[in-house]
């Protein structure tokens, strides 16, 4: 009887998932229902390393195999869970558990940065979102993502938050190791879209070669069919000489009398 069977058995009969520490728990008084068997004894101080051995490899067993279930690990807990694909007919079975509302934008912002930069305080996060997050705050630790982790060792002594254990279910992570590094973060394609969203006319978001009416040229740009030529300066205008005055274009008066 090999240990990955022993563990199978454990788990799938289970009624929650088990940490390390109960599975340890559960080999040491196992002596208690079986006694001279020397192999239960001889598990009985079973070494942590070893369970997580047997428990990969069990789960990597399960994987190839391609049975309607898995093994995984998630918050440091080891439990069976069935394929996502068999939904439908599970809910149908044992009803559906509605989950809690999906987080908004602020609230995993918020949660990102206590994940990544934990314990940290109150303030700390108000520096990094450059807003207040006190309705934020309150609403993590309603839905238990973030805990109290104790007292900041600064002036006035500020509380710190935390992650807690359902963080790690609601994201499906083993622990906190499995976060995305800042460099994986970095690799992530982001998908521009080709235009601006609101890329209408007259806009301020529209581009500079956007402007102007539909079938216009914009108003810093020529047609493109033409190039515009620059214009001749003016020539200077030439003096106009005044008219030379001719006696004899004068009236003639009319002779006085005596």
């Amino acid at each position: 009887m090999e240990l990955k069977s022993i563990l199978e058995a454990i788990l799938f009969s289970a009624q929650k998932p088990l940490n390390l520490k109960e599975l340890r728990d559960v080999f040491a008084g196992a002596p208690e229902h079986a006694e001279g068997d020397e192999l239960v004894r001889g598990l009985k101080r079973v070494k942590e390393p070893e369970l997580t051995a047997a428990l990969e490899q069990l789960a990597k067993e399960h994987e190839e195999a391609k049975r309607t279930y898995r093994l995984v690990c998630v918050a440091g807990c080891w439990q069976f869970v069935t394929e996502p694909g068999y939904a439908p007919w599970l809910k149908t079975l044992v009803g559906h558990r509605a989950r809690p509302p999906r987080l908004s934008a602020p609230g995993l912002e918020t949660l990102a940065i206590i994940a990544y930069r934990q314990p940290i305080t109150r303030a700390e996060i108000e520096q990094v979102r450059g807003v207040a997050v006190d309705g934020v705050m309150q609403t993590l630790l309603e839905r238990g993502l973030v805990e109290q982790a104790g007292r900041a060792e600064v002036v006035g002594r500020p509380m710190t938050y935390a992650t807690t254990a359902v963080f790690l279910e609601y994201f499906g992570l083993r622990s906190l190791d499995e976060l995305p590094a800042a460099d994986e973060l970095r690799r992530i394609v982001v998908q521009k879209p080709e235009a601006l969203v609101t890329a209408d006319p007259g806009l301020a978001t529209v581009p500079p070669e956007q402007l102007g009416l539909p079938g216009e040229p914009a108003p810093d740009q020529a047609p493109p069919s033409e190039t515009p030529s620059p214009k001749p300066e003016p020539e200077p205008a030439e003096p106009q000489a005044e008219p030379a005055t001719n006696p004899s274009d004068e009236t003639p008066r009319a002779p006085q009398g005596d």
